[in-house]
């Protein structure tokens, strides 16, 4: 079954998308580039930056699955409160 998305949501969620590329790509500047003597990106700022972009993919990789974890969680004790859970079908 194919979700269908909006066209308004769809545009809402490319801007979250936008600000939060141009957040971490702001960040990631800031922490890593220095020195502004040369046009060339020296290797040291080249490897800070993807370091700072692997650790804030795995940040959000990580506070996905608590999310989720999370929500199984409240959904099983929603379901235990109501009586749902272990009785069969």
């Amino acid at each position: 079954m194919a979700v269908q998305v909006s066209e308004s949501d769809q545009i809402k969620q490319f801007k979250e998308f936008l600000g939060t590329y141009n957040k971490v790509t702001e960040n990631c500047f800031m922490d890593c580039v220095r020195d502004f003597s040369s046009r060339e990106v020296k290797p040291e700022e080249s490897s800070c930056s993807e370091s700072c972009l692997q650790k804030y993919l795995k940040m959000t990789q990580r506070i996905s699955m608590r999310f989720q974890e999370y929500h199984i969680q409240q959904n099983e004790a929603m379901a235990a409160s109501a009586g749902l859970l272990g009785q069969p079908r």
